[in-house]
């Protein structure tokens, strides 16, 4: 590095590990057109056939909107429970030394290396009225597999590592000091969580949110298996669009894929939005 900068008159060299910037961003513009772009405009080119009277009948059917109400309202509602108990367990992994902590650990990455067949059909096993779990809760009167109940706990499985993981590392890099220092000058346990721990965790847990949220919403291998899937019930978009499919409607399903695209891209904007002013009002604080 010295005799670099003595070579350069004082004044150090820098070298670029990639290509440089045009050859760089023309290769992630072709590789996002390639992956993304191009699959995105076949949908709506393929929906674009329909006349708008038929597109509206196909979007607007009862038994769509029902698959609608239940694939996004299990979705934020999973999205939320993983949130709260996402964080539980991150906090714990992060604050405590126990016995296990590691295989625990590992366990939240399960949902990811699991396919996700194989979870529906662990789940609808568990579940089922004759189950392990099923059969506890049969005689109380709870019915979890072929119900919502059973597609929101599908949902909460796939979704629960996205939370961990995102929370995880901030709780790690967090400033213990400051706790410390809180709790010095008079704070309870309950004031330096609301005011020192939870705003910093706060982006992340949003993060997580939308994570888990994108994911449920187009989940399909883990929720078939105990959904039971029968029409205005149990049946989520996503299978609705593979039924299409088989029947050769290939406008129809690009069509609810199209709506699905669109009010999972304006909820996650939504989403992005409240964490950018979140993150502004930290920084205003701080400053």
């Amino acid at each position: 590095m010295a005799s670099a900068a003595i070579a350069t008159g004082g004044q150090p060299t820098s070298k670029r590990v990639l290509p440089g910037f045009h050859l760089s961003l023309g290769f992630t513009l072709f590789y996002l057109a390639l992956i993304v772009l191009i699959p995105l405009s076949a949908v709506f080119l393929k929906t674009f056939t329909m006349t708008w009277p038929a597109f509206w009948e196909t979007v607007t059917s009862d038994r769509v909107m029902a698959s609608y109400r239940l694939t996004f309202g299990a979705s934020f509602l999973a999205a939320l429970i993983n949130v709260l108990f996402g964080g539980i367990v991150a906090w714990v992994l992060v604050r405590y030394q126990f016995p296990g902590k590691r295989l625990i650990d590992a366990l939240v990455d399960l949902p990811f290396a699991l396919p996700t067949a194989v979870a529906g059909i662990t789940l609808a096993t568990l579940y089922a009225p004759n189950g392990w779990i099923g059969k506890l809760l049969t005689p109380l009167g709870i019915k979890v597999a072929f119900t919502p109940l059973g597609i929101l706990i599908a949902l909460t499985f796939i979704g629960l590592p996205f939370v961990v993981r995102t929370v995880q590392p901030v709780l790690e890099e967090a400033e213990k000091e400051l706790e410390e220092a809180a709790l010095s000058l008079g704070a309870s346990h309950w004031q330096v969580f609301t005011r020192v721990i939870f705003p910093t965790i706060l982006p992340a847990m949003l993060t997580g949110f939308a994570l888990a949220f994108a994911r449920a919403t187009g989940e399909y291998g883990s929720v078939i298996f105990i959904a039971g899937n029968m029409p205005m019930i149990s049946e989520i978009t996503p299978l609705f669009m593979i039924t299409k499919l088989e029947q050769y409607d290939y406008a129809g399903a690009t069509a609810i894929a199209v709506v699905m695209l669109l009010l999972s891209f304006v909820l996650l904007l939504s989403i992005n939005a409240l964490q950018a002013w979140t993150r502004s009002r930290q920084g205003g604080k701080e400053s």
